[in-house]
């Protein structure tokens, strides 16, 4: 199957708190730069590291390898979130990888073509618009993603920010327990959960993350049309 030339354009009505708001996913190209680095700062104020914000020339590498994999959801013409993606091999024993190193510091140099796995570089909302469930809507175009190039999954490396508050009584791994069962609830983790998405292992070390204790949740939706253990009688 041939990959590549995916032109990704969704536009509907939300509405929220009675009032309507129309809403477009599409892939980003160079002339919203400006908006998804002025996204960048918002979604990632300090303490969580400046040089860790989009560049020019890193937004300028995710349109040129895997245009396919870069999103933004636009409210009343407005950018108001992004979604950027790879192709990646994987397979849950692999050794454990840092975001640097499977993103190739964001740049997504190591983007294959022919990977069996679209995984998650990023994905941000302006604080604003995080109420008309934007980030669900930009991971559901992704799911239809995974599905159109017959992958077998989607998976990314989660935030776990409200670990730090709980690190003096718990594991990462307990913690991690505790959000899945709904005992705690993460700003991130339980975000993904809610998206569909699952943990598959922990990851130490993975972001530079003060409230994550830079620790990660690698976590995944799988494509449902690839589960062999499903049977279909007709």
């Amino acid at each position: 199957m041939k990959r590549g030339g995916v032109v990704y354009k969704s536009e509907f009505q939300l509405y929220h708190e009675g009032r309507p708001f129309t809403v477009v996913v599409r892939n980003y190209t160079e002339a919203d730069f400006d908006g998804l680095i002025q996204i960048q700062r918002e979604c990632f104020p300090p303490p969580f590291p400046e040089d860790l914000w989009w560049s020019k020339e890193q937004l300028n590498s995710h349109v040129h390898f895997f245009p396919e994999g870069a999103i933004c959801v636009e409210v009343d013409g407005e950018i108001a979130g992004s979604m950027t993606c790879l192709l990646v091999d994987f397979r849950p024993d692999d050794p454990p990888h840092t975001w640097e190193e499977i993103t190739d510091n964001g740049f997504i140099r190591s983007h294959k073509p022919d990977g069996n796995t679209l995984y998650v570089v990023d994905i941000s909302v302006k604080p604003a618009s995080r109420k008309l469930g934007l980030g669900k809507l930009m991971m559901q175009a992704m799911y239809q993603t995974v599905v159109h190039l017959n992958l077998d999954r989607l998976l990314g490396g989660g935030r776990m920010p409200g670990f730090s508050r709980y690190a003096s009584q718990m594991n990462a791994e307990e913690y991690v327990q505790k959000v899945v069962s709904g005992e705690l609830k993460d700003p991130v983790v339980t975000f993904l959960l809610n998206c569909g998405r699952l943990p598959v292992r922990l990851e130490e070390n993975y972001l530079e993350d003060e409230e994550s204790l830079n620790w990660a949740a690698l976590m995944e939706w799988r494509n449902p049309f690839k589960n062999k253990n499903i049977q279909i009688n007709s």
